[in-house]
């Protein structure tokens, strides 16, 4: 007899997953992730316990076997509705791998030597490879009264995955939702990153204490960050343990004016409070006091400048205190190397106010920021919204938190690698998945918890919402988890990025038909690198470009093209003229500008970029938001993969007729509001019309 089975529908489509009832996981992902699930603990009880077959330590009560049970239920379908993609699936796999290092030939020939001595002293004579020693025997402890030489084999660690949290006003946090975050950043751990978490009480402490009211704000903070240490400590694992003592002021002796904040008078004075509890899975708990190099005396810290200091430590940008330096060079090393194996990948805001507000009157928030590209915009936009007469007092204080969040994710993705990435969200939001949504609901399993933000961005790297998605789709979300988002902030992805280059600028010289008096963009143009340019368009197509072919093809059309980066990504889009167009009609009428059709020619993103980064949308943001922002129509062949993600961000899509055998399977794309017939003629018309400029001969569409 079979083990009975359900279907589960993920993002990618129908597939079939055999559920054991008697482990809950999938074997699939449970092979995947089963190291994952088995962090060593510290002082847990239960981890010494052996579990049940559902992960359940043995002698719990029947209510924390079964608080248990629906943490892992819960992790197991955030897990499945996050990774939508077998390719999100294996970049998050192979980013929380363990590292395997392979053996040096040096390593090799120690074991060698050591395997025939313990050969020796087992048979009394050197048989080679005979008689092998089996790993258990090799590694099993001997007992000897003489000093013995060992000679040890460095093993590299486990690289440590490491996310900043910021916990905003926890004083206006109930304990039902305190125990959802203790929750998720127990989830968190379980998928490999490690959790540092920052008390932010914000506007409840002033910046000056008296002297004589030190201790009673003290125990206020204190008593905030034990309160997080108890909702994480009630969800098993390691727990959490609060740090009071490690951060210092310090006077800057260079003082050094840099938008890059490297260094900074708030300082990690003992970092191995900091990095031990880490390794061994512990989460800390940071309150901002801080503690003056002079006189020791005790001062409040903006968590802002706590969360910096930590950055600059995770990150290996401050030399090690003379204080926290061991006796032993041997011990010394080994505190450098841990510090080597830290990726501080998440810099994540728990902010009651939720994501950065778009201030343009319709209520939503900023999905994805590029900082390279919007951080001045996003800014300047809250400044003038902060300093509006208009504003209430509440709203003034809510932008000047959101001036303080951006900031915030600026200066520490700055100092950062580029892989790394910010998080704006709820605290209500972080819990999620604790709460459960008796409107989804699936047979055999029960009620399911809506997404959460924090746990998919782990696992794909991307926002829940894509940024590129159109306004008008976002206000009517198609699943009921971006329907929940949306009755709050929706939460706000941030990366460093990259710069994006549009030649022409729009907002210099708007993009508009081709006429007699300016003649039209070239791509021999000096701001353009060509070669770099035919080489992304290959890489993405995987084909051969016949490049003078294309540019004598263009040379009279090109509207413009938008740039993302160092040529990662890539959009070139041209004003093509219906078939049917009057020759008559000249360049420089009305007429000719009105028929005029803006045509999407070449989207290309690096393969290595392709699901990552958010390249893909970037670049199409740019399009309909700056270059055409009245609308703009491309075609795909039928069968390309990437026609779901043109499906979400087209206002109108048409499938080609195919007539005979052989003739081009088109789908046509657009993103016009309001399609007349003629402008729908006209948009027929050029898709159908436009050749192709391929090298290879072969009779494949683009």
């Amino acid at each position: 007899m079979t083990n009975p089975g359900i279907a589960l529908k993920t993002c990618s489509g129908l597939n079939r997953i055999k559920w054991n009832h008697n482990n809950p996981y999938p074997i699939s992902i449970r092979r995947n992730l089963a190291y994952l699930s088995t962090r060593p603990a510290a002082s847990d009880t239960a981890s010494t316990v052996p579990p049940d077959s559902n992960g359940v330590p043995l002698g719990q009560s029947g209510n924390a076997q079964a608080r248990v049970k629906d943490a892992n239920r819960a992790l197991f379908l955030d897990v499945l509705s996050s990774t939508s993609s077998k390719r999100e699936a294996k970049s998050y796999l192979s980013r929380f791998n363990p590292l395997h290092k392979k053996s040096t030939p040096r390593e090799t020939a120690i074991r060698k030597e050591l395997n025939s001595e313990v050969q020796q002293q087992i048979h009394g004579v050197n048989l080679g490879g005979l008689y092998q020693s089996t790993r258990a025997v090799e590694e099993s402890p001997r007992f000897s009264q003489e000093t013995v030489d060992e000679t040890f084999v460095g093993v590299e660690a486990q690289r440590l995955h490491v996310a900043l949290i910021v916990v905003k006003s926890p004083h206006l946090l109930d304990d039902y939702t305190l125990e959802g975050i203790g929750l998720t950043l127990s989830q968190l751990s379980k998928l490999g990153l490690s959790c540092v978490v920052v008390v932010d009480p914000q506007n409840e402490l002033p910046a000056t204490v008296p002297t004589k009211d030190k201790s009673e704000w003290r125990f206020r903070i204190v008593e905030q960050a034990e309160r997080i240490v108890a909702a994480i400590d009630r969800h098993g694992g390691s727990g959490a343990r609060c740090l009071d003592a490690i951060v210092g002021i310090s006077p800057l002796k260079d003082g050094i004016s840099s938008s890059v904040k490297v260094r900074g008078c708030t300082q990690i004075v003992h970092p191995n409070l900091l990095l031990k509890p880490l390794r061994r899975g512990i989460i800390p708990v940071v309150a901002p006091i801080g503690y003056t190099s002079v006189g020791q005396t005790m001062v409040p810290v903006a968590a802002n400048e706590v969360v910096l200091a930590l950055t600059r430590e995770l990150a290996g940008l401050v030399r090690i205190p003379a204080s926290e330096m061991d006796t032993t060079a041997i011990l010394s090393q080994r505190y450098e190397e841990d510090r080597a194996d830290i990726s501080l990948d998440r810099i994540i805001v728990l902010d009651p106010d939720g994501g950065i507000p778009v201030l343009d009157g319709n209520n939503r928030s900023h999905i994805f920021i590029n900082l390279e590209q919007e951080y001045e915009d996003i800014r300047n936009d809250l400044l003038r919204g902060s300093s509006a007469r208009n504003m209430a007092h509440n709203y003034a204080i809510a932008n000047n938190n959101h001036l303080d969040s951006l900031q915030l994710a600026r200066d520490a993705l700055a100092i950062l690698p580029s892989s790394s990435s910010a998080l704006l969200t709820t605290p209500q939001e972080a819990a999620s998945s604790a709460y459960s949504s008796p409107s989804v609901s699936m047979p055999g399993v029960g009620t399911r918890s809506t997404r959460n933000p924090l746990i998919h961005n782990l696992l794909t790297d991307k926002p829940i919402l894509s940024s590129s998605l159109p306004h008008a789709r976002l206000q009517q979300p198609s699943t009921q988890d971006d329907r929940a988002l949306l009755c709050a902030s929706p939460p706000t992805f941030i990366k460093r990025g990259m710069p994006l280059t549009i030649i022409p600028d729009p907002r210099v010289t708007p993009w508009r038909p081709p006429n007699l008096d300016d003649p039209p963009l070239q791509l021999s143009d000096p701001r353009i690198d060509l070669p770099r340019l035919i080489h992304l368009i290959e890489d993405s197509f995987g084909r051969p470009l016949n490049a003078q072919h294309y540019l004598s093809r263009v040379k009279s059309s090109l509207a413009g093209i938008i740039i993302a980066g160092s040529y990662e990504g890539a959009a070139i889009l041209t004003w093509e003229a219906p078939p049917d167009l009057d020759p008559s009609i000249l360049p420089s009428t009305p007429e000719y500008a009105r028929r005029m059709v803006p045509y999407l020619d070449k989207f290309a993103v690096l393969r290595r970029s392709q699901g990552a980064g958010g390249v893909a949308d970037i670049v199409f943001s740019s399009m309909v938001r700056d270059a055409f922002p009245e609308g703009v129509v491309w075609r795909s062949r039928r069968d390309n993969p990437v026609n779901k993600w043109y499906f979400e961000r087209a206002r109108g899509t048409w499938k080609f007729p195919v007539a005979y055998e052989g003739a081009q399977a088109w789908t046509m794309f657009w993103t016009t509001e309001g399609v007349s017939a003629e402008r729908f003629s006209d948009y027929e018309g050029v898709c159908r019309s436009v050749g192709t400029s391929w090298a290879d001969g072969k009779n494949k569409l683009d």
